[in-house]
């Protein structure tokens, strides 16, 4: 029998992401009965508020979830934490929509962007536990699933422009206090969060580097867009960049068809595509109207588009200018809304 509200849990509920699913939740009116914030020993005790209630943290524990009866646990504490307390929830009864790195790529869990791979949330019960993807991917696939699905994609070439809030907070404080400091002479910058300064800097290595000279970062767009598509023939060549900006993520993205289009019909197709925004006009004297941008579009749950154009130098090539908010879309609202299908068909 269907219930009327759910027992949620955030787990990592103090980080970015955690206080992002809590805000979602109030706004889109999810249908929560008890909710638990759970967090390391270090945050418990703090107080976050919802629907006007004040909730006290607590800490996360292996029993946690055996005293007590979640429905649903919405998990961004790390890889590290949710690789040892997702599995003990999902073994407790729980559905895990984990937000982290570490169950992605397990062909026993689906990844999911609900506007892409719906179909997939099936199969959840395989393990108890649904993983969302990195949030640059997140953002890649769904303005290109209509493309895929009409023309086929046969390659795709994507170099982002990926803001701090993406390494988290202490990531946001790095590029503030290094640009307070530098604007008042204080010296150079001492880099903790990053390899090398971010004020007034773009840095071209997002993880750690594997041996054959990509960043882990673009090894995982590389491989959770083959298994969301699921399709291991396209083509994938990926440059992540951490640039100097708060919040959201800005994509350059190349790709080719197998099948020829008119942009005309491509800017057509994507202006109906949900969960996609097109801002592309050039030309207009109105700056907001010309295309997207960061600032533009924080706090937005779109996928926002420009610049399309065709490619000059193949047959069947174009450009695409995506951003969106990587907190949010990226991270928190992706994980709601995997959650909200949960409900609406399958527990």
């Amino acid at each position: 029998m269907k219930k009327d509200k759910y027992n949620i849990a955030i787990l990592g509920a103090t980080g970015l992401v955690g206080r992002e699913m809590i805000e979602i939740l109030q706004e889109r009116e999810f249908p929560v009965n008890n909710l638990f914030l759970l967090a390391s020993e270090h945050s418990a005790g703090e107080l976050i508020q919802f629907r006007g209630t004040d909730y006290a943290v607590e800490p996360v524990s292996e029993d946690y979830f055996k005293l007590h009866n979640i429905d649903i646990v919405l998990s961004s504490p790390g890889a590290a934490a949710s690789s040892k307390y997702s599995p003990i929830a999902a073994k407790e009864g729980a559905v895990v929509i984990d937000n982290t790195s570490f169950f992605r790529m397990d062909k026993d869990i689906p990844l999911i962007v609900p506007e892409v791979n719906p179909e997939d949330i099936k199969y959840f019960s395989n393990k108890n536990i649904i993983a969302n993807p990195n949030c640059s991917t997140i953002q890649m696939l769904v303005p290109l699933k209509p493309i895929h699905d009409k023309y086929k994609i046969k390659r795709i070439v994507v170099s982002t422009y990926q803001s701090t809030s993406g390494a988290g907070k202490k990531a946001i404080d790095e590029l503030f206090y290094e640009t307070v400091d530098i604007l008042n002479s204080k010296g150079e910058a001492s880099p903790e969060k990053f390899p090398v300064q971010i004020a007034f800097n773009c840095i071209p290595q997002i993880d750690v580097f594997s041996e054959n000279g990509y960043t882990k970062e673009e090894i995982k767009m590389v491989d959770e867009t083959h298994k969301i598509f699921h399709d291991e023939n396209i083509g994938i060549c990926a440059t992540a960049v951490r640039v100097p900006v708060m919040f959201c993520h800005g994509e350059s993205i190349n790709i080719e068809t197998e099948n020829n289009f008119d942009i005309k019909d491509i800017q057509l197709l994507l202006s109906n595509a949900k969960g996609v925004k097109i801002i592309d006009d050039i030309f207009s004297d109105n700056a907001d109207e010309r295309y997207p941008y960061q600032t533009m579009v924080s706090g937005s749950d779109d996928v926002y588009v420009g610049r399309i154009r065709r490619d000059l130098s193949i047959k069947n090539g174009m450009n695409l200018w995506v951003v969106a908010d990587n907190v949010r879309k990226g991270a928190a609202l992706n994980a709601v809304q995997i959650a909200e299908i949960l409900i609406d068909n399958y527990i």
